[in-house]
């Protein structure tokens, strides 16, 4: 499938602490990130009072310096009224019991994403629980590449403030209003739990976050804590679901990048990426193989740390949908590791 071309109204990017509006009602400011993917973006949408944002960005002295900047000179004095997060990962919710606090005002997240996400946050820094261990072994990681796991461990906390004790939950179908804008939820599922995008239909806008992005996949893991889900069918499912819900010229306002026309294409395309990549695999696993000896077969650049951790639980994600699809098989050698075959 030829990858579509996309379409990408905007000429410019706002700087940290710095807005640039989008269209009547929604502005967009971008948050620094410490790691290659260098940004996300945070869109504001105005109320009768002040603003709501959507995302928030890390928990990190940059991204809080940022908010500074925006609530001296862009927000004016009513600051925010709601927060909302699109769902659980750092970037997007690690300065929300922040701004809460400090503006006093709601929040809102799906269920799902919230209570993960404040579980996720309370690992201490430390010794990893041995599920954990045993996760990453199956995988064939060496002791060397459990070290790393093992002094990386609690790290999401770090990156993630207290989230504040109390929400609105966001879920599926429902609406949310600001002033000229009716937002549909949109549940979307694999990259996170209970992600939600917010889908302006008469505007014929899309808020995605990170369900639907212009240039790279959402990561689309298995992790320790679900060891044995099909997230990649659960992710396949919402895409399609999503794909059927906007089209063409659906301005689509995502969590890195920018914003772009051409969603269902854009839809379809990662869709496909991800079940040629299952074709590979059940290609590769006619010799039994580990998911250590395939990662590299998926992902060819060098991989940090971080990246290598997600590589690792994406490449399993792909092996459950083949083992779900009658695709392959597995088995747990003497030592605990995972080895699969096609069948």
């Amino acid at each position: 499938m030829t990858r579509p071309s996309l379409d990408y109204p905007l000429d410019s990017s706002p700087a940290p602490g710095t807005l640039l509006p989008v269209t009547d009602g929604i502005a967009w400011t971008r948050s620094p990130l410490p790691m290659q993917l260098d940004h996300i973006n945070l869109w504001l949408l105005r109320e009768d009072q002040g603003w709501s944002v959507v995302d928030t960005g890390m928990n990190t002295s940059d991204a809080r310096n940022a908010w500074d900047q925006l609530a001296d000179t862009q927000l004016g004095e009513h600051g925010l009224q709601r927060v909302i997060v699109t769902h659980m990962h750092p970037d997007h919710a690690g300065l929300a019991g922040w701004l809460v606090q400090r503006w006093h005002c709601d929040f809102y997240m799906s269920r799902t994403d919230y209570l993960m996400c404040r579980v996720l946050a309370s690992d201490p820094a430390g010794e990893p629980p041995r599920d954990a261990i045993r996760f990453y072994r199956a995988a064939g990681f060496d002791q060397q590449t459990l070290d790393i796991y093992s002094k990386r461990f609690g790290g999401f906390g770090k990156a993630v403030g207290a989230l504040p004790n109390s929400y609105h939950r966001l879920r599926h179908g429902e609406v949310l209003e600001s002033p000229g804008h009716r937002w549909t939820l949109v549940e979307g599922n694999g990259h996170a739990p209970e992600h939600i995008c917010l889908l302006d239909r008469d505007s014929n806008i899309l808020i995605a976050g990170d369900q639907l992005l212009p240039t790279i996949s959402p990561n689309v893991s298995v992790w320790p804590t679900e060891p044995e889900a099909n997230p990649l069918a659960d992710w396949i499912e919402s895409c399609g679901r999503l794909a059927r819900l906007v089209d063409s010229q659906t301005l689509v306002l995502p969590a890195h990048g920018k914003p772009f026309r051409g969603a269902p294409e854009r839809l379809h395309w990662l869709i496909d990426q991800h079940l040629t990549t299952v074709e590979q695999l059940a290609d590769a696993c006619h010799t039994p193989r580990r998911v250590v000896d395939l990662i590299p077969m998926i992902f060819t650049r060098k991989l940090d740390p971080i990246n290598y951790m997600m590589a690792t639980g994406e490449t399993l994600a792909h092996l459950h949908y083949l083992i779900a699809t009658g695709g392959a098989s597995r088995e747990l050698d003497g030592d605990g590791v995972a080895w699969y075959r096609s069948t």
